[in-house]
């Protein structure tokens, strides 16, 4: 496995020379990286790209030899709000130009839901929704294919692409090579599957394991009913179902760690490749 962190989850905001410095003063050398959560003193909505800025980014992670598994740039593509949906289009379009620059293997987005404020509801599970996500990814996929950048899409339970099946059917639909999958088990955990989980990730992998390039990994309990956040090793998840998959399928694939902290990276990352050394397959 080639492990590492979200940035920001590794120090707080800062200069580029900063957060990097503190990427790798804490031995990490893979990052998924929003730039918005981890530079500061830069705007990085639509209209304030250049090369020159990008390939400065993309030099100071050079040095500190620090690779970009995922450029994060995590959009609504499915607000209703027409305006709002625009403009976070654009952002992510201008996104796959500093992916190019620095280096990126891919722009990172979920699939969100049909709500201005984020909120949970209903008509996201709907066809209307679906149909507006094509929208809003068969312009960005556009783009990816003329600039030679490929976009991840991460499926979410509560999201417009909510389970596995979901996402075999926009992978098709989308039909392009430049869309990878990007897979957090936990993310398609709810109250009413987790008991199913190793169903859950098995048929993630029987219907599009072929295009995922890249996993996230948590943990999660259950509390009130609900999954939360937990750290890993900590929870319920079934690491060796995950790992299976992994082993035979997906060796060196970046596993990136989701919400934890410096201070716990080194020894989680022992936990997990301890597990995947033992499983079989």
């Amino acid at each position: 496995m080639n492990y590492g962190m979200r940035c920001h989850d590794i120090c707080p905001m800062g200069t580029a020379d900063d957060v990097f410095d503190a990427v790798k003063g804490n031995g990490i050398n893979q990052i998924q990286l929003a730039l918005g959560k981890s530079i500061s003193g830069y705007d990085f909505n639509y209209g304030h790209y250049s090369p020159g800025f990008g390939r400065m980014i993309g030099r100071k992670l050079k040095e500190r030899d620090i690779h970009v598994a995922v450029l994060g740039c995590y959009i609504n593509p499915t607000n209703p709000d027409e305006n709002m949906r625009r403009a976070e289009v654009r952002k992510f379009i201008e996104h796959l130009k500093y992916a190019k620059a620095i280096g990126a293997d891919m722009v990172g987005t979920e699939t969100g839901r049909y709500s201005a404020a984020f909120d949970v509801v209903p008509y996201t599970y709907t066809e209307g929704c679906y149909r507006l996500l094509l929208k809003s990814m068969r312009e960005i996929v556009s783009a990816a294919e003329k600039l030679g950048v490929v976009v991840g899409i991460e499926a979410v339970h509560d999201h417009t692409l909510y389970c596995p099946e979901m996402m075999r059917r926009f992978l098709e639909d989308i039909d392009s090579p430049n869309v990878e999958a990007i897979l957090d088990p936990v993310n398609l955990i709810s109250a009413e599957n987790y008991l199913n989980q190793d169903q859950i990730i098995d048929s993630a992998f029987q219907l599009y394991g072929d295009r995922i390039s890249v996993i996230h990994v948590k943990d999660f309990i259950m509390k009130d009913g609900a999954p939360e956040f937990a750290y890993v090793g900590t929870g319920l998840l079934h690491y060796e179902t995950l790992m299976k998959h992994l082993k035979r399928d997906k060796p060196y694939i970046a596993m990136l760690l989701e919400n934890s902290t410096p201070q716990r990276y080194h020894g989680d990352v022992e936990y997990l490749q301890k597990i995947y050394e033992e499983v079989h397959f």
